[in-house]
């Protein structure tokens, strides 16, 4: 390039960060003043002077990084662009600079990483003059991911031909979190925390070894769910009952709504006989199951009904000491269900066990009403000596009360 001025999309970049005339090192004026008379040289000068005596001040570095980019001189654009940061780290005009710098040194890698970082701390709404840059960073930090996922792939390839599927499953999701297409999701109880257990969004069928028998009773569960459903002394009630006076506005449409409906054959410990009586072969397959049995909270089952159009919000549940079954029954096209990082798509007859003290959301995008079997049961994590003084410590508690768990 040599001594040539580059026309850049900065220009535009620094147009409107929201610079402030207040508390200006007076070099940094007098370098304006030699900008504007096209005396570059004197003006890159006057800003290293006034990053001197006042490197806290973001808009001198990024002057300077300016100056330094559209002279050619990449890495004194780098080292000003890291001044800003330091004055700065969430900078996002700065973090898009160091990225398109870096990416014009040929560190491809390195910058593509860094646009990662910059879109991080992308503002809402984007400013009309970076859309292009921004989308430009979008694509490249999409080929970061990309490769990085095929080099941890081509690195564990002859592990994973040795793991078990559930093996397999978290050393890939372990290569996700790596290049950051997911993230970290933890237990996080809104009432009860039982230390030391292991944190899984869906648990390993393996630990469970009803499911088979749980699934196996299908049809018989689903012709009871139609028999229950059409009885005249159903009790169908909102899935969502909360005092309008509590701070939890996530449930606000959801609240006493008839768009997520239950009917409960086991609600916080009793038996809901209205229900239940329709149920034999359910309550049967339910029996055979090692729910919780702690005063007023569980065990709990229900089926659970999702009108079409409907979404259940992002939630946790009340305790880790417990998980959580599903048995689809009726699954139209267009439901989908998620915990942390993982989305899956349920399927008749086909049981899962998941940690609903893990963020999760659900959703019926389809034209027909969605309709589970619910239950609860222990963390296999517990022993029988940790489940007694569980059951025991909870009952003997007020925490919460009133909330299934």
């Amino acid at each position: 390039m040599g001594g040539a001025r580059e026309q850049l999309p900065l220009g535009h970049l620094l147009g409107d960060q929201g610079i402030v005339n207040h508390d200006i090192p007076h070099s940094e004026i007098e370098a304006d003043a030699a900008a504007a008379r096209q005396d570059f040289g004197a003006a890159r000068q006057l800003l290293q002077r006034a990053v001197a005596e006042m490197p806290g001040r973001l808009e001198g570095w990024m002057k300077l990084a300016a100056m330094c980019r559209a002279a050619g001189d990449v890495d004194a654009a780098l080292e000003a662009v890291s001044g800003a940061l330091r004055a700065d780290p969430y900078d996002f005009v700065a973090r898009l600079l160091k990225a398109n710098l870096l990416e014009k040194t040929g560190a491809a890698e390195r910058a593509r990483e860094a646009y990662g970082e910059a879109l991080a701390q992308r503002p809402d709404p984007i400013p009309p003059h970076l859309v292009s840059m921004v989308a430009h960073a979008e694509a490249q930090y999409a080929l970061f991911i990309s490769d990085t996922q095929r080099r941890l792939a081509d690195a564990t390839v002859d592990v994973v031909s040795r793991a078990t599927p559930a093996e397999a499953a978290r050393i890939a999701r372990f290569g996700t979190n790596i290049a950051r297409v997911t993230k970290p999701y933890h237990s996080e109880p809104t009432h009860f925390h039982y230390p030391g257990l292991i944190e899984r969004e869906f648990h390993d069928r393996e630990d469970f070894s009803w499911l088979e028998t749980l699934e196996a009773a299908t049809d018989a569960i689903a012709q009871e769910f139609e028999a229950v459903v059409n009885a005249e002394r159903a009790e169908l009630v909102p899935y969502i009952q909360y005092s309008e006076d509590l701070p939890l506005r996530q449930w606000k449409a959801l609240n006493k709504s008839r768009d997520w409906t239950a009917i409960h054959l086991l609600q916080n410990g009793h038996r809901i006989e209205a229900n239940a009586a329709h149920c034999p072969r359910t309550m049967e397959a339910i029996a055979a199951i090692p729910q919780p049995r702690i005063r007023d909270r569980t065990p709990n089952a229900m089926f659970s009904l999702l009108a079409p159009g409907t979404r259940i919000p992002p939630h946790v549940g009340v305790a880790n000491i417990r998980l959580v079954c599903h048995l689809p029954l009726i699954v139209p096209d267009g439901c989908w269900f998620r915990v942390g990082a993982e989305t899956r798509k349920w399927k008749r007859g086909e049981a899962w066990v998941f940690d609903d003290t893990i963020e999760h959301e659900a959703a019926n995008d389809g034209e027909k009403l969605r309709v589970i079997l619910i239950v609860d049961c222990w963390h296999p994590g517990l022993s029988p000596t940790e489940q007694e003084a569980v059951a025991a410590a909870m009952s003997a508690s007020d925490v919460g009360l009133g909330k299934s768990i």
